[in-house]
């Protein structure tokens, strides 16, 4: 299904009532709205793992403008703001209050723009193996690759993010020599092979002088009002888990609610699968409530 969404069709899928059935009534359920890493990937890394989440919330799956499926727009439109407020506009075209909204790696980064500039909107925020700002510490890295991987993964991830090379043939051994590393319990080859990706997205984010460089959220996170679980792994090479900590620390005592694994690495829900899902559950369950 597609929405008109400032001047782009955005791509979304659905499961789950937002009307149950409780004897008499008809309950109205929360909405999890998850945002999806990359950029230039698409929602299919959340399925089938959210399905589970259906008996609580009514879970919408959102490609990002030149995400996916949805309509590429022009390249000037990709950057962190826009995203954000197409999170905002799409709750607004679907009539959507108060979502619970979840977001990993870059859509960690999404989910805390759109929190920062529209802190009155979301019920609940769940930020995952995800960082604040885009320099950050890349030479953690380069470090964590390289042990995880050796040393030929290891000055991959140098020429990546010390040389920030971005063509297709860096991306190209990245999917095939350092995408495996992300998680201990290895790589899910169907799930690979069924995301629709965008390399020219990625491309344009970390280019040399790209957004992905200059990006920082950290001194608006205490904007953020509603209740937030961050979620972490001590194996993460992607997202070092320093920078989860520095969102932990950013955020207001009230509001933080931070978990982090050992011998877990980047996304959590794959290595960790039932923890994370009875965190989320609370998390929901919480934010919920907050929101009636």
């Amino acid at each position: 299904m597609r929405v008109l969404v400032n001047g782009v069709r955005l791509f979304f899928d659905v499961e789950g009532p937002g009307l149950a059935v409780d004897g008499a009534r008809m309950a109205a359920r929360p909405t999890l709205l998850l945002l999806h890493g990359g950029p230039g990937a698409d929602h299919s890394i959340y399925k089938p793992y959210f399905q589970r989440f259906t008996e609580v919330a009514q879970v919408v799956y959102l490609d990002h403008r030149g995400n996916g499926r949805s309509d590429p727009a022009s390249p000037e439109t990709w950057n962190l703001t826009q995203w954000a407020d197409d999170v905002r506009g799409f709750c607004e075209a679907l009539g959507i209050e108060r979502p619970i909204v979840y977001g990993a790696s870059f859509g960690g980064m999404v989910a805390m723009a759109y929190a920062t500039r529209h802190p009155e909107h979301p019920a609940g925020l769940v930020l995952v193996s995800t960082e604040s700002w885009g320099p950050g510490d890349l030479q953690a890295k380069v470090d964590m690759f390289r042990r995880l991987g050796g040393p030929e993964v290891g000055d991959l991830a140098h020429r990546r993010f010390i040389g920030r090379q971005v063509d297709p043939g860096i991306l190209d051994a990245w999917i095939r020599l350092a995408f495996p590393l992300y998680t201990r319990t290895g790589l899910d080859h169907d799930a690979l092979a069924r995301m629709m990706r965008r390399p020219e997205v990625t491309q344009w984010f970390t280019r040399p002088d790209g957004e992905s460089r200059s990006f920082n959220f950290l001194p608006q996170l205490d904007r953020i009002r509603c209740p937030t679980l961050v979620m972490g792994g001590k194996d993460d090479p992607m997202t070092p888990i320093q920078g989860q900590r520095e969102i932990a620390a950013a955020l207001a005592k009230e509001v933080i609610q931070f978990e982090e694994f050992e011998h877990c690495g980047h996304g959590v829900v794959a290595d960790v699968p039932d923890r994370a899902e009875a965190l989320i559950r609370a998390l929901i369950a919480k934010a919920a409530g907050g929101s009636r």
